[in-house]
């Protein structure tokens, strides 16, 4: 089998909330695909996020890196992923070169378990399950109190029993304010339900020194990135005094980061981004370095791709249900009581939704 030819796209897709609010301006996510196709059938289908104005440039990277595929063959990921190393040359290890070839990598890995009948997490080892999951996206920052107390309530008549909001709130905040508002959101969903918090890198280290003690009483199953990234001992210095496990890992690229950052201990969970991370190779690698250190694994993203992969490791925790790139694809697995179901079809299980890219093409 050899890989024949290629063809990218850039979508622009809406990230619709799982309870819609009235009061948040809808939001869109530039995402690049791409199909690589072969001369005995299988086409693999890859993407990326980069959702910024170099949207066009990961694009651009996409088709160079992808040139190099033709002729090869798509079982030796390997060797591509290394072509292309030496391709880009000072251009890696990080930034959008990361991004371009996670793309390519994970239409690779779908080629393979199409060619071969397996579905992703067969072909990766794992067993039919079902696989937690836990809602995010719907208890934003910028939302209203009222809203975001109200959305809560939405996800548990769902079902779901693990969902994440946000604080670090936008303009005039305070402890006592961010407190409260963990609070309203915990005596809405009881404490049965996992609730986790998200800061996205907003506090200084004496703010996160400041406020995070006080969230102990909420009874968070974590904390995530409460300060920029890179800084792996003030991390770790907030783990070690925190009883609230902190996560973190979704802002970093390739491996040597997410090496550093367990080694300092400063994560008591390890999120992996598809994208950032490399692709399903590099993902599956940082995995079982987490797993060396005996660290749990939550995913960031791409539901429809990452439950194979919290399927296949030992440590798998939790998928992250934000299905914005969902949208993209027919008859993608949704959570029923806070679970997903493996799906059945090879490779990712995924087919192309023709009419939504070409009604969300730039």
């Amino acid at each position: 089998m050899k890989i024949t030819s290629f063809h990218t796209e850039i979508v622009e897709i809406p990230a619709a909330d799982l309870v819609p609010i009235a009061a948040r301006p809808e939001i869109r996510r530039p995402t690049v695909i791409v199909e690589i196709r072969t001369d005995e059938g299988p086409t693999g289908i890859g993407f990326t996020f980069l959702g910024a104005g170099l949207t066009r440039s990961l694009a651009a990277a996409i088709d160079a890196l992808a040139g190099i595929c033709i002729g090869r063959d798509p079982f030796a990921i390997g060797d591509i992923r290394l072509a292309a190393e030496r391709a880009a040359g000072g251009a890696g290890p990080a930034g959008v070169f990361t991004l371009a070839l996670a793309a390519i990598d994970i239409a690779l890995w779908d080629i393979k378990g199409k060619a071969l009948d397996l579905p992703l997490w067969q072909l990766l080892g794992a067993g039919d399950k079902v696989i937690p999951t836990y809602a995010s996206g719907a208890l934003m920052r910028d939302t209203p109190l009222d809203a975001v107390v109200e959305a809560a309530g939405r996800l548990t008549e769902m079902g779901f029993g693990e969902m994440k909001m946000q604080l670090a709130l936008p303009g005039s905040t305070s402890p006592r304010v961010e407190l409260d508002r963990a609070r309203r959101v915990r005596e809405c969903i009881g404490t049965e339900r996992r609730l986790m918090c998200d800061i996205n890198q907003l506090w200084r280290v004496d703010e996160a020194k400041a406020i995070a003690p006080l969230l102990e009483e909420i009874g968070f199953a974590w904390l995530e990135d409460l300060i920029g990234p890179g800084d792996f001992r003030a991390m770790a210095r907030l783990a070690a005094s925190l009883a609230t496990p902190l996560t973190a890992g979704e802002y970093l690229y390739g491996l040597t980061p997410f090496r550093d950052m367990m080694e300092a201990r400063a994560v008591d969970i390890v999120m992996i981004d598809p994208f950032r991370s490399g692709g399903i190779t590099q993902w599956l690698k940082i995995a079982a370095m987490a797993e060396a250190f005996n660290l749990p694994v939550a995913s960031h993203l791409a539901p429809e791709l990452q439950l194979h992969l919290i399927a296949a490791i030992p440590n798998g925790l939790t998928v992250e249900y934000m299905p914005w790139s969902s949208r993209l694809f027919e008859d993608v697995p949704k959570p029923v009581d806070g679970h997903l179901q493996l799906p059945r079809a090879p490779g990712l299980g995924l087919s192309l939704d023709r009419k939504a890219i070409e009604h969300y093409r730039l």
